[in-house]
Parts: C-alpha cells; structure tokens; sequence
C-alpha cells in the first residue's frame, strides 16, 4: 500500500479542530485503541524559541483527536538532554497546561521511578547501534507494545539537514549516552525506527508547520510563518516530504535514503500519496548554514580528528563541552539574539498571538 501524508493550511482560528481532520485524513485510526498511546513531543530547546519546538496548539490538536477517536489511555513521555531542561521547557513553551487541561501524566525517561531502562536485542539487522552500544542496547521498558505519537516541527538541522520524526525518536529510546552516535547519525535513525516497528503497536506523527525553522536548527533558526500541518503513519513519508517543503532533494538526506533503501517506509517524493495541499511544486529555499555549535561538530564528529571522540566524548572531558554549548546558546545567543526573535514573533505574528493566549502555569 502506498504512503500516506496528510497536508493542510490552516490558521489560529481553526487549527486545533483542523488538527483532527488532518489526523483522519492520515489513517490514524488504524493505531490500536486498546493499546496506550505515548506523546511524544519535541522540546529542542527549553526556551520558547519559534520553530524549534512542540507548540501548544499541536498538542492540544493532537490529544483532542486521539480523546475524539476513542483513545482512552494517553501518556507523556519527556526525555533529558545536557543542554534542555524538559521541565523548563514544557512550562516555557506552555505545554504542561494542555497536558494538565486533558488529564493527560507526564512521565520522565530518565527518572527511575517513572521509567526502567532494559538491555534489547532488536531483530532487525543494526548499522551502528550494536556496535556502538557493545554491551547491549537500553530502551524504556514502558514503550514496548504502546503506540507513539510524534510531535515534531518542520525544521532544518545542523547535522542532518532536517530534522522531524525519525529523528524525534532519537532522545526517547536512547539514554544519556545517545551523543557517542553523533557522527554516525544517519544509520542511528534508521536503527531507531527499525526498533521502533519492532517494539510499539503504532506510529504516528503530526507534524506542525505553522511557523518553521530555516538555518542552523535545531536551536539558532530564523522563524518562517508557512501555516502548515502534515500527519502520517510513515516516518520516512512525512520527513520526506517536508524535506521537499523545505526545498531538499528528500534522497539526497543520507537518513531517509538508507530508511527508503531497508524498506522502513518511502523516502521517493512522488511515491508517495500527498492528500489535502498540493505541495509537489513548494519550495522554502531553506538552507541549514552554519553556528558555533555546527562547526565545532563538524571538527570533532565529521573531521579526520573524529579519532579522538572517545576522548573527548566518553570521558569528564566531555563536561566542558556541555558547558560551551550551554553558554552559547542560553547565555550568548538567546539573550543577546534569541528573546528579541521570540518577542517580536509574539507582538506581530498570528501564531505567536495565539502563543501567547496560552497559559503559562
């Protein structure tokens, strides 16, 4: 059967009821009801940077389409990173109301009490996970035979060009050690999503441009106000066509070629059935371009000098690091560049209106 994406325009207005036609017009429902449903939103940073994270709206269109459909058992599922803070981030980008609004738990993968981490022997072939991870491979116990449900935004990337569903799954299967996977990010996704189809009853992401990041993502972006959503059950189809949105070959990005080439969904733009937009002929002119961050991950995860990445990554070396990108991004870019965007997006954009109207507590 051939691949699904949903495309839809929308507006402030209507999208969180749009957002439940576009679930439908994706074949959403073929997800089990009987079985939970994980959300799993995309926080890349904890300030509420446009375009860079799950926005309120997306949230709250998604747990209404689910609560309408009859899926009855809804959790959160957050996961940390060195440089975001979920805590902050969910409070900041006003998405712990929405969950609080629809009784919806929040759970932490990375707190003991809420999540057991176990030692998984996926039965698909892995490019780089077993490898990497010599000793076994941990993922959360409390995934295996849920659904999930990605939220990420349409956004570029430093590292993979792009970043969406494929990649979202990145932060909550692995564990605090993921960064080791950096310069063989690509063949990670892939593994990813093969574990994935092997441990959750469904997958399903809406994907929410409405305003999109262009440039060194997924962080320092210049926001641009497209008033899209996509949804599908196929995490290489959706990528894939808002690689094209954005204005990338989808096959010249290395992680949706190899999950096209293993059979893991359709990465080839017109195999895929786009229904609702016509987007076959829009492009973005988006462009990744260059930061601080991306160039020191250039040199130490791409370059010749990747040879010492144990070094420098698997040893209390790898604390200075954290700092440097901590203090650029928190304490250089988001005060001196970041909040000024943000404001500005709040004051005269229509999303960003609509941002502010949600609670903050």
């Amino acid at each position: 059967m051939k691949s699904k994406v949903a495309v839809i325009k929308t507006r402030p207005e209507t999208v969180v009821e749009d957002i439940a036609r576009l679930m439908d017009m994706a074949g959403f429902q073929t997800m089990p009801k009987d079985s939970t449903t994980i959300l799993k939103d995309n926080i890349s940073w904890h300030f509420p940077f446009p375009g860079a994270n799950t926005t309120p709206w997306q949230l709250e269109g998604t747990i209404k389409g689910l609560k309408n459909a009859g899926y009855k058992e809804i959790t959160a599922v957050h996961n940390n990173t060195v440089v975001t803070d979920p805590f902050k981030g969910e409070k900041l980008n006003r998405l712990e109301p929405v969950y609080k609004k629809y009784g919806v738990p929040e759970l932490y993968n990375f707190r003991p009490e809420d999540i057991k981490w176990i030692k998984y022997k996926p039965k698909a072939k892995m490019l780089v996970l077993d490898e990497i991870f010599g000793d076994g491979i941990m993922i959360p116990e409390y995934f295996i035979g849920k659904n999930i449900v990605h939220l990420p935004t349409v956004k570029c990337h430093i590292y993979t060009t792009t970043t969406g569903a494929m990649k979202n799954a990145f932060g909550g299967l692995l564990n605090t050690k993921r960064h080791y996977t950096h310069s063989v990010i690509h063949e990670t996704l892939v593994d990813l999503l093969n574990i994935q189809k092997e441990i959750h009853s469904g997958i399903f992401t809406v994907m929410d441009g409405t305003i999109c990041g262009n440039g060194p993502g997924p962080r320092t972006m210049i926001p641009v106000e497209k008033d899209y959503m996509l949804a599908s059950l196929d995490s290489v189809a959706v990528d894939a066509v808002a690689a094209k949105m954005m204005g990338f070959d989808p096959m010249s990005l290395k992680f949706i070629r190899l999950a096209h080439e293993a059979g893991l969904g359709t990465g080839v733009f017109d195999e895929i059935e786009v229904v609702g937009e016509d987007v076959s002929k829009l492009n973005f002119h988006f462009s990744v371009g260059d930061n601080f961050a991306s160039k020191f991950g250039d040199l130490f995860w791409f370059s010749p000098l990747k040879v010492f990445q144990k070094l420098f990554f698997r040893t209390p070396l790898v604390y200075a690091f954290v700092f440097g990108s901590y203090f650029y991004h928190d304490k250089v870019w988001w005060p001196f560049k970041g909040a000024r965007i943000h404001q500005e997006i709040v004051s005269k954009s229509k999303w960003g209106k609509l941002f502010a109207s949600y609670p903050e507590e």
